[in-house]
């Protein structure tokens, strides 16, 4: 589609997390999509006791009404009584989510052109004339239990969600095989790069709070059941410089991390804003995307890789479907620890190639959320009805 921007409809982005958690895909869209369109980003429902456990939550909670967060992007954050997760409150929370997100509409005056909504939460009811887009961000019934759900639960909202939806675009061409079966028309969005911001890390000052010397390996993200901490551990164990960017899990509980963290060329700078990454990757060798061969990570699309690549850098990952669709000079793949160490190191002592650099960049401008949001755009045209007829 072109370029140029639509004015006068409104998507309407219905997010699994929050605007004010770590920058995930919805938000990455939003800011993209606002480009385009006008743009409503819908938090997930919160509660006034929400900032107990998350006090970066805390501003969403005391201003939710419907705010402008940048020119065309408008943001609203649902009210719902405490108890959200619990079954009963939480059909009474997506209940308010779906009022909330009428009220918002009527208030900005412009009519819906797509009501996107990237969960399995029930509010695509708040737009019955608007084309119903699921974004499968995730193979969520393949993480249930990774994120302590049940699975038979997660099923069957799932099927639900899929019932009420007119398309779907998955973030991966192995998820979207699982849900094209349901038959509902199916497309691939993988996830996206914030290219222009990461192709400038050579341009930045570097992070001044990284103690480790040169080489590094970075690893940006979270470090979850997903990570496989095998692989970061080999790379410890080499005393090579290894810097962990990204939230610190609520729990150490996860098998390695303790001796991870144990080693001296070993530095956990916590979580960083978005703006911040290019300092970082400004210090960094080669980025690492290691991950546990599971139903979820083979559906997935890690953002981390692009975002490697954006900044010109090499990425040693894990041999998953979505490493498979890079071109193989711009990653090393690995299925062991011991193949993740060894190409991490080739990496740190490999001579710089401006050349390969600029392959990596180039490779990433092609996938970046601007060009996630075209693509969307596009799936939202095709899916909307032709006029004067019904949704």
């Amino acid at each position: 589609m072109s370029a140029r921007r639509r004015d006068g409809g409104l998507v309407v982005l219905a997010s699994g997390v929050s605007w004010d958690d770590a920058a995930m895909s919805e938000k990455h869209m939003a800011q993209a999509l606002s480009t385009r369109t006008h743009v409503l980003f819908v938090d997930p429902p919160l509660s006034v006791l929400t900032p107990l456990r998350k006090p970066h939550l805390r501003d969403a909670v005391r201003h939710p009404g419907l705010r402008e967060v940048a020119p065309g992007l408008s943001r609203v954050t649902p009210l719902a009584p405490p108890g959200v997760t619990r079954p009963g409150l939480r059909r009474l929370a997506l209940a308010v989510t779906r009022t909330t997100i009428r009220r918002a509409v009527r208030r900005l005056g412009l009519t819906p052109s797509a009501l996107v909504v990237a969960s399995l939460d029930d509010v695509f009811g708040a737009l019955p004339t608007a084309p119903h887009v699921l974004w499968a961000t995730d193979d969520w019934v393949a993480g249930a239990e990774l994120m302590g759900l049940d699975r038979t639960v997660v099923e069957q909202d799932e099927r639900h969600q899929l019932a009420r939806c007119d398309v779907v675009a998955a973030v991966s061409p192995v998820l979207a095989r699982r849900l094209q079966a349901h038959g509902v028309p199916t497309h691939v969005l993988p996830n996206g790069v914030d290219a222009p911001l990461l192709a400038t890390c050579d341009q930045v000052p570097a992070a001044q709070d990284v103690r480790l010397p040169p080489p590094v390996a970075t690893f940006i993200g979270h470090v979850s059941a997903r990570i496989d901490l095998q692989a970061l551990l080999a790379v410890a164990r080499t005393g090579a410089s290894l810097l962990l960017v990204g939230p610190q899990p609520v729990v150490s509980s996860l098998e390695g991390l303790d001796e991870l963290l144990a080693h001296e060329n070993v530095q956990w700078t916590g979580p960083r804003a978005a703006h911040e990454l290019p300092g970082y990757l400004r210090l960094t060798t080669v980025g690492l995307t290691p991950y546990v061969d599971t139903a979820f990570n083979r559906a997935s699309h890690p953002l981390k890789t692009l975002e490697y690549l954006a900044a010109g850098r090499p990425a040693v990952v894990t041999d998953l479907p979505a490493a498979r669709t890079i071109p193989p000079d711009l990653v090393a793949l690995c299925t062991t620890p011991t193949e993740f160490a060894d190409a991490t190191l080739a990496a740190l002592h490999r001579p710089a190639d401006p050349a390969a650099a600029d392959r990596r960049r180039a490779y990433a401008a092609e996938h970046s959320w601007q060009v996630r949001a075209d693509q969307l755009l596009t799936v939202i045209d095709a899916t909307a009805p032709s006029p004067g007829g019904g949704r």
